[in-house]
């Protein structure tokens, strides 16, 4: 047998004996079982970088944190950050760095640019969702959003973790009638100057704002569907900057300063600043009004035509120190227990994965309840758009920045 035919199938006898070997190795918690996983998890410590900017979500995941803790013997620290790319790049240093087994993330709340970022880098591990036993109950097959972020398929490198839309609100003692198109809207605050506004960009809710304003001046919708680079961004954009050109002179304060997130644009409808505001989360009306932030007569609603809308997730890094407990917490906030607590208003009000219809009666039992006045209507939240290509939201962002960024 000559040398290099024998050095060759040597090699390929010892990768065959590594793959094996690898595929039968219970450690891993891609290949393990679940009973493994849940051992491996215990005593491990999950870091979960996630927004920290709302008090409600932080007390939930607090909650989360407790029961993890109660049950799995599974330690889980909030890393509160203001923007999860910051995240990304500490992730990003840590692979130049060399660092494969050892990360600071154990866990990410992210989806959209930042997803599309990380999978291109090869920075995220998986494919874990389907390992996940609640899963199951997203019934993914059947609804395609539990599989795609912002148009690109998760390969199973994302799980699932609620829902949002972009959910218009007002105060009836104000405005009783609110503009119901972008069209309305713009005629609507030259009639009423100061009273409606959008967060600063890059704030991902003005970001959507950008994005739905787009949507709607746009000649042909569908090309954001794909990636920005195969059109000409200057052409297929001009009409959304026109539109704010138009509007900005009658926001409020002029259009020259802009509230930082959805938390102040909130204070500045409870407050009485603004008449007509709009969130991400079409739950946060009624839980505003719950809490006393917004006044009773508030209530909220969907552009005709209908609003964009996505699916949030939770991913583990490719180099994070404790996958399996990672996994064990992601499989946790599928169950009907920490959906339920998170879509109650009381809680927090976000929307759940979950299909109704892989519960048994008591779970779908903890969903029911009647709607607050605040709440739109459910058959509004049906009328979804899909989010564009992640590379747009990056041309709108650095765009705005140029056109409207030194006041």
């Amino acid at each position: 047998m000559p040398r290099r035919f024998a050095l060759a199938l040597a090699l390929a006898l010892a990768g065959a004996a590594l793959a094996t070997s690898l595929a039968a190795d219970d450690t891993s918690p891609l290949n393990a079982s679940w009973s493994a996983i849940e051992r491996q998890a215990r005593g491990q410590t999950v870091y979960w970088s996630a927004w920290g900017g709302d008090p409600a979500i932080n007390r939930y995941i607090g909650w989360v944190a407790g029961r993890m803790d109660e049950r799995h013997d599974l330690e889980v620290v909030h890393v509160k950050v203001d923007d999860i790319a910051t995240t990304i790049s500490r992730i990003v240093a840590e692979q130049a760095a060399g660092n494969d087994a050892a990360g600071a993330v154990d866990l990410m709340w992210i989806n959209g640019e930042n997803f599309a970022a990380m999978k291109e880098r090869d920075l995220l591990f998986g494919p874990f969702a389907r390992r996940l036993p609640n899963f199951a109950l997203t019934s993914p097959d059947d609804n395609p959003e539990m599989l795609t972020d912002f148009t690109l398929p998760t390969e199973g490198y994302e799980s699932p973790w609620g829902k949002a839309q972009l959910t218009f609100y007002h105060d009836t003692e104000r405005v009783a009638e609110p503009p119901r198109s972008l069209s309305a809207l713009l005629s609507w605050v030259r009639e009423h100057p100061g009273r409606f506004t959008y967060p600063l960009v890059p704030n991902f809710l003005g970001s959507t704002f950008l994005k739905q304003v787009l949507l709607s001046q746009v000649e042909d919708p569908s090309v954001l569907a794909e990636p920005a680079s195969r059109h000409d961004v200057e052409a297929v954009t001009a009409p959304l900057w026109d539109y704010l050109d138009a509007l900005h002179p009658h926001l409020w304060r002029q259009g020259r300063h802009f509230p930082s997130g959805g938390p102040e644009l909130k204070r500045l409808m409870g407050d009485g600043e603004l008449s007509l505001a709009f969130t991400f989360n079409p739950a946060e009306p009624a839980a505003a009004v719950t809490a006393h932030q917004l006044p009773p007569s508030t209530r909220s609603y969907v552009l005709q035509g209908g609003t964009l809308g996505n699916v949030h997730f939770v991913a583990i890094p490719f180099n994070a120190r404790h996958k399996a407990g990672a996994m064990l917490l992601a499989n946790f906030l599928l169950s009907p227990e920490a959906q339920a607590r998170k879509q109650d208003i009381d809680v927090w009000g976000d929307p759940s994965v979950l299909d109704m219809r892989r519960l048994d009666a008591d779970e779908r039992q903890a969903f029911e309840g009647e709607r607050h006045p605040a709440s739109p209507p459910p058959e509004a939240l049906q009328r979804t758009l899909p989010e564009p290509h992640p590379s747009w939201v990056e041309a709108l962002e650095a765009q705005w920045q140029a056109r409207y960024g030194n006041g």
